[in-house]
């Protein structure tokens, strides 16, 4: 612990030169999930550094980055964005493609990296499926039973978004995991999974934000939803909340962080990033929230008795369907368009 203390100051000392002069305006998701990152990385940051994070909130819109950079008018140095949007913005050349020497933290360190040219992985989180352990008996085990309105009465919490939802019905249609992309491939695929989300669209309660899914639990407007797992794991480790996440099926998926085309601190922004991106310091924030480190290294810096709650605990893992970027890539706008259109019916 105390060499961890050590290397920590030594990284921050080293960079306090290149970060001081400038302010950092920082944006991210909100709730549980910011104040992770204020414990773990601003609080730490300011207090060495000097510099002070100016904090924001947004709910991942890409319109948002894409209007400040159109318009020369980028207020945001850094921003965490999903893998969607990371691919997305940089296609369009709204955020920076990464330079690793600034970086400081060998690429291969970084899980997920090779998939991103912009964008630095931070965290490994997981869209899981949660339920309220004193609301439902016997309790739910898998994805089919988030769909088994018999068995499980009750209304369902799921993201207004696509995403997860058709790999959730596809599975909770007896598709095997390896076969969920190759299923989604093709257009009767993707009618299987509207059609099996149709058997519970009029008991879907539609969330948005990362905060809703536990406090549509707590507030017994649903007995089950989606939700990202660190939100869940919060609300029952600090709240005592009485939930429990099913693994079956999780979705594991990264965050990052990214430098908006035009940001006014670049150097700042990429200095922060760097000592962000270190093992021991990016292993601190699972001691605030239950998602994995995305530097490989991180691993032994995590308190033992965390590790099972992690999406990344080996056991977890081998019930996980890891997203297809590419094709979220090639299809996400025409399946939000017909989600949209899905909702409206």
């Amino acid at each position: 612990m105390r060499m961890t203390l050590l290397s920590g100051v030594l990284a921050l000392t080293a960079i306090a030169g290149a970060a001081h002069a400038a302010d950092l305006r920082i944006t991210s998701w909100g709730g549980a999930y910011t104040e992770s990152q204020r414990e773990a990385y601003f609080k730490p940051y300011t207090a060495a550094t000097g510099t002070k994070i100016i904090e924001d909130e947004y709910s991942g819109e890409i319109a948002k980055i894409r209007a400040m950079v159109e318009s020369g008018s980028v207020t945001w140095d850094v921003v965490d964005v999903d893998t969607q949007t990371a691919r997305q913005a940089c296609d369009e050349g709204l955020i920076l493609p990464n330079d690793w020497e600034k970086i400081g933290v060998p690429k291969e360190k970084m899980i997920g990296s090779d998939a991103f040219e912009c964008g630095v992985t931070t965290i490994l989180y997981s869209t899981i499926i949660a339920y309220d352990t004193t609301k439902l008996t016997p309790a739910p085990t898998s994805v089919a039973d988030l769909f088994d309105l018999a068995k499980f009465p009750g209304k369902r919490g799921l993201q207004k978004n696509p995403y997860g939802n058709l790999e959730f019905a596809l599975i909770a249609d007896g598709v095997p995991l390896d076969k969920v992309y190759e299923t989604l491939s093709t257009p009767e695929g993707v009618d299987r999974a509207f059609a099996k989300l149709d058997t519970i669209k009029g008991s879907v309660v539609w969330w948005e934000a990362g905060a809703q899914p536990p406090q549509l639990l707590a507030d017994g407007e649903v007995v089950m939803t989606t939700a990202w797992n660190g939100r869940i794991q919060t609300a029952i480790d600090k709240d005592g909340k009485p939930f429990k996440i099913i693994w079956e099926g999780q979705l594991p998926d990264y965050d990052l962080w990214a430098i908006p085309k035009g940001s006014p601190n670049t150097d700042a922004a990429w200095a922060f990033i760097a000592w962000a991106s270190k093992a021991d310091v990016m292993a601190n924030q699972s001691k605030y929230i239950a998602y994995g480190p995305a530097n490989v290294d991180a691993a032994p810096f995590v308190d033992a008795a965390v590790l099972p709650k992690l999406p990344s605990a080996p056991e977890n893992l081998k019930v996980a369907l890891f997203t297809d970027y590419d094709y979220w890539g090639n299809n996400g706008e025409e399946l939000r368009r017909r989600f949209n259109t899905w909702l409206a019916q």
